[in-house]
């Protein structure tokens, strides 16, 4: 619980993370960025950066190949933590420190970042930023993003929550409740202008995006002949495909 002091404190504090023994936002990681180091990643394990160059050229004296796989704070988490019942087709893009939930599918585009992740059984296709966090069931389309705290974010933390659906190229700057949908390209900020239509599609007042955080069974969408952003009644909540969470 208290503030991390030394580089293994911190590696301590994002497995536990991985290994789902803490959530997300439980571990207090205040100054980690200038406990961690910038390393060389590779094939052969962490290297120092000054070490770097004469590693790599005593692997090619002695015929090996020293893969360079990130030069970065944080390495990918499967290098360290696999853990039960997922499926990640591009280990690259999950670092250590990120909670990915049992029955949670990471696609090739799909990243989650440290101290994020998911509760499990979703679709990720899309960008977890650091410190959001996905509910079950929920489905994050291709080319999608979640505004992290680190993003310009402020001190609101961004969630989603239960079978949501975020379409293709479509983002949020708020925490969304259960069953919400933001349709396909919409970028959804705190301080979005959104009409708020009734069961008849007739306006009942406009309200900034804010107001609308983390409350239930809302569709977001842009009128394609206004340009105007649009919420109402959500009134079908998607399903996930099982077959696509059959992990185990």
């Amino acid at each position: 619980d208290d503030t991390a002091s030394s580089t293994p404190e911190v590696y301590l504090k994002l497995h536990l993370i991985s290994h789902r023994m803490a959530k997300p936002h439980s571990l207090k990681l205040d100054g980690i960025f200038g406990l961690l180091p910038n390393l060389a990643w590779t094939n052969e394990g962490a290297i120092d950066l000054n070490e770097l160059p004469a590693r790599q050229l005593q692997a090619r004296v002695e015929g090996r190949t020293l893969e360079v796989k990130s030069v970065d704070k944080f390495p990918q988490m499967t290098d360290y933590v696999v853990p039960k019942g997922v499926r990640i087709a591009d280990t690259s893009r999950v670092r250590l420190g990120a909670y990915v939930g049992e029955g949670t599918t990471v696609m090739h585009e799909g990243f989650i970042n440290f101290n994020a992740g998911t509760e499990g059984t979703s679709m990720i296709e899309g960008r977890i930023s650091a410190g959001v966090m996905i509910g079950k069931g929920s489905d994050l389309g291709g080319g999608c993003s979640t505004m992290g705290t680190l993003s310009g974010g402020g001190n609101i933390i961004i969630s989603v929550g239960e079978n949501c659906l975020l379409g293709a190229n479509a983002g949020i700057g708020i925490p969304l409740g259960d069953r919400c949908t933001v349709e396909a390209g919409l970028y959804i900020t705190a301080g979005t202008k959104v009409a708020l239509l009734d069961d008849s599609n007739e306006l009942v007042e406009v309200v900034k995006a804010r107001d609308l955080a983390s409350k239930n069974d809302l569709l977001f969408r842009r009128n394609s002949q206004t340009g105007a952003v649009e919420c109402k009644t959500n009134k079908s909540a998607i399903e996930l495909n099982e077959e696509l969470h059959a992990n185990n």
